[in-house]
């Protein structure tokens, strides 16, 4: 498969190049090598895709909702159509196995297209009784949208930024993350031949330079960023100076509880779902797995039993189910940590070690006997590390969960479902999980409290995020004034 692009940037309809850019090289993680080079925009591509945002907005928004809606149902029924080619391209350009983006990728990214294109006809505005007068309030497009993606889910990524802001008749500027830059070209093309107007989805490559650039234009209304803490920050307080709405989707640390009376077999499921899935890159992992000290060697057992079915090798063979990291930094990230748990005192259960050979790849890791003020219980890692930590009283479990600065998801496993919901209700996070981890369905809000980041993606309440309402004051009598 040729996975070189026509070009780099997507903009008003079609490729463009632009050499003078700063090459980003594409690396495959699962052999190291450079499959693919594509150019960072440079700034008259910056500014070719924002006027062309600007101006196909205009146009988008004067369709129908329905009209858009069936443009974005157009667009999921050809994404899946080419889910294979799709999931391809996403295993290259990600490293995680083709067995996980052919059932998480592209298809999650074609239900967000769906939903929302179902969704559009239903914005709508309400009528407000004032006695005679009355009040009537439009829901309305932002504008232009940045959406600035994160490297782990490239395709999904795109699609639950962009679903929601066309549904409401924005326009966006889409910005990859320089790791992964293939798959978004891909959703613009499917976008334009769906129906959307040229210039109403743009993609433009870039390092942080061009994502500075972006969310500091005045043409832009509105930036939606899924990536660190660190990186949210800056981003924040550079679209606060414009006073552009925001979404941060942002990293965590989050805490799953697994109670002594929890099914073991789905507790460890959840355990390997909030650790090991896309080799522990996902910002909604539950890496601090606090379980309770009845259940914890039987817990213990059953894992390391379980992750003896890890399968590596080619990421592209239906067959392996855990990949490498996206790049060598990542893996030495995470090597790092690994090292400093050790050093700390947790006890290395099993994994660990890098596995020799080409690519990026790393065992994955448990540590044991973990405790709250270890760093590997209180930095996001990102990747296949899991922290096990002991615990006595449900009291206990619960402040010891919350003792932490990011608030993305938590989780609990237990057959108690009234202790469940108290668990849940007392969650110091934004997408919680009762005996299950890590499904995040498009009919369902996503996002983090605390440092975990600001709005929600998907649901219904994706739609507060990419427009606003507009109250309009209707007199039906005379207008008294004092003179």
């Amino acid at each position: 498969m040729n996975i070189q692009p026509t070009a780099s940037h997507f903009i008003d309809g079609a490729y463009v190049e632009d050499t003078a850019g700063g090459d980003i090289p594409v690396i495959y993680p699962a052999t190291g090598k450079v499959v693919a080079t594509l150019h960072a925009a440079t700034p008259a591509i910056v500014d070719k895709a924002l006027a062309a945002a600007k101006r196909a907005q205009k146009e988008w928004a004067g369709w129908t909702a329905t009209e858009r809606g069936r443009v974005l149902r157009r667009a999921a029924d050809i994404m899946r159509d080419r889910n294979h080619d799709l999931s391809v391209l996403e295993t290259y350009d990600t490293g995680k196995p083709y067995q996980e983006t052919s059932v998480a990728d592209a298809t999650s990214g074609a239900d967000a297209l769906e939903y929302f294109g179902g969704l559009a006809a239903s914005i709508t505005g309400e009528h407000i009784q004032m006695g005679d007068d009355f009040v009537y309030t439009r829901r309305e497009p932002l504008g232009v949208c940045v959406g600035i993606g994160a490297w782990n889910y490239p395709t999904q990524i795109a699609c639950w930024k962009a679903a929601p802001a066309l549904a409401c008749g924005n326009a966006m500027v889409f910005k990859p993350s320089e790791m992964t830059p293939l798959c978004a070209l891909k959703v613009a093309e499917i976008l334009v031949e769906a129906g959307a107007p040229a210039g109403v989805f743009n993609v433009v490559q870039g390092y942080g330079a061009v994502g500075a650039s972006l969310i500091t234009d005045p043409r832009v209304d509105k930036v939606s960023l899924t990536g660190s803490v660190p990186t949210g920050r800056k981003v924040y307080a550079a679209a606060a100076e414009g006073m552009r709405h925001v979404t941060m989707e942002l990293g965590g640390k989050s805490p799953m509880v697994v109670f002594d009376d929890a099914d073991l077999e789905n507790a460890v499921s959840g355990a390997i779902l909030a650790n090991f899935y896309s080799t522990g890159q996902v910002c909604s992992n539950g890496t601090r797995v606090f379980v309770q000290k009845g259940i914890k060697d039987a817990f213990l057992k059953r894992l390391t039993e379980r992750l003896a079915g890890i399968k590596m090798g080619d990421p592209q063979d239906p067959d392996v189910n855990f990949g490498p990291m996206v790049s060598e930094r990542q893996r030495d990230i995470v090597e790092g940590y690994i090292a400093k748990g050790v050093e700390e005192g947790a006890t290395l259960v099993t994994g660990g070690k890098r596995v020799d050979g080409d690519g990026f790849y790393i065992e994955a890791t448990v540590f044991a006997d973990v405790t709250d003020e270890m760093t590997i219980a209180k930095e996001e890692i990102f990747g296949p590390v899991m922290a096990v930590l002991d615990f006595e009283t449900e009291e206990e479990a619960l402040t010891r969960a919350n003792a932490t600065e990011f608030g993305l998801a938590a989780g609990v496993f237990t057959a108690d479902l009234t202790r469940a919901h108290r668990m849940a209700a007392g969650f110091e996070a934004g997408t919680c999980y009762i005996n299950t981890y890590n499904l995040a369905p498009v009919e369902a809000p996503f996002g983090g409290s605390k440092m975990s980041g600001v709005g929600r993606e998907n649901s219904k309440a994706a739609i507060e995020h990419y427009s606003q309402i507009k109250g309009v004051y209707v007199a039906m009598g005379d207008v008294e004034a004092p003179f």
